[in-house]
């Protein structure tokens, strides 16, 4: 087994590095003019995509099952779910306002001087 960094595995750090990677290209983007700003869209499908992919497919086989005497059982399922479910929620009212109020703003045209 890979040795432990801060507590946590090479998997979480990879993770945090590709997702660390793909914010700071997003700032990067962000400031690009023309149509490369929408490039910050592939790339954080892209990281979504390879992320899906690293925890989908662990690196190391688990080992034979231990022998359980006691059966977990996780009590707070259901409330888990609502809470996902309210976060959800409230991301796609952020995203929704995010459209009206910032992308699809007017641009009112300045009026023309004649002399």
């Amino acid at each position: 087994m890979a040795g432990m960094e801060l507590g946590v595995g090479p998997g979480v750090l990879v993770l945090q590095l590709l997702w660390g990677l793909v914010l700071l290209l997003c700032l990067a983007l962000s400031r690009a003019a023309g149509r490369a700003r929408l490039a910050v869209v592939l790339v954080t499908l892209g990281a979504a995509v390879l992320s899906a992919a690293l925890l989908l497919f662990p690196r190391e086989d688990k080992g034979p099952p231990a022998a359980v005497a006691d059966e977990i059982v996780d009590t707070f399922f259901i409330g888990r779910f609502v809470l996902l479910a309210v976060m959800s929620l409230v991301l796609l009212g952020c995203l929704f306002l995010l459209l009206i109020y910032h992308l699809m703003e007017p641009v009112h045209a300045k009026p023309l001087h004649s002399s």
